[in-house]
């Protein structure tokens, strides 16, 4: 009779700890989700920026004369290809492969990296053609929104590499996991708001 007393205590603890694991997990992703739409609203004043003033050249260069299409489509495949290699490390972790997730991040950080490598060499051209963020409103809008989301990439390569570490050190845990999964949905954001860069800033402003 103590046994089976002792045996429902014991379960009784086992799911108290299973509901405050869950609900630190949902705490934990709400408030990712808000940081989310926190940033969200960054950018979308930043947009807003740019579509005031984008027209406003200062009689210096505009779109058509400093924007290379086809870097910037590379660019753009370098970060679409990194959000395919996360997803594919996603699905190892739920499938609990320690190893396939950790080559799979590591190819996604060489795609982030590539993308900045070729942001950064884009930023170097246009400064060094004159084309700096003093030179027109349009340039200083330019500069602010696509500096923000490179500034955005930096940190979550970072993230992206301080958590393989993790990862290395205590394997797929529930707190790892969850870390990851966070890092998925920022990852994935970043690629959602550099499509309207792509689209908004660089192919508009060039076909307009």
């Amino acid at each position: 009779m103590a046994t089976t007393h002792n045996t429902a205590a014991a379960d009784e603890e086992l799911t108290f700890y299973e509901a405050e694991e869950h609900g630190h997990e949902g705490s934990t992703l709400l408030g990712f989700w808000l940081y989310l739409m926190s940033d969200c609203l960054i950018f979308a004043i930043l947009f807003a920026c740019y579509a005031v003033y984008g027209g406003n050249y200062a009689a210096g260069p505009g779109p058509r004369d400093l924007f290379d299409l086809n870097l910037v489509a590379i660019n753009t495949a370098m970060l679409l290809l990194s959000s395919i290699t996360f997803g594919f490390a996603m699905l190892s972790m739920q499938k609990g492969r320690l190893s396939p997730t950790l080559f799979w991040m590591a190819i996604t950080a060489l795609f982030g990296l590539a993308f900045l490598g070729i942001e950064l060499y884009e930023f170097s051209h246009l400064i060094h053609e004159g084309a700096t963020p003093q030179r027109s409103a349009f340039l200083s809008a330019f500069f602010v929104l696509v500096g923000t989301h490179g500034l955005h990439v930096t940190f979550g390569i970072i993230w992206l590499f301080t958590l393989m570490v993790q990862l290395g050190q205590r394997g797929l845990i529930p707190e790892n996991k969850l870390r990851l999964m966070c890092l998925s949905m920022f990852w994935h954001f970043l690629d959602v708001i550099w499509i309207g860069v792509f689209s908004f800033v660089y192919l508009m402003s060039v076909l307009r």
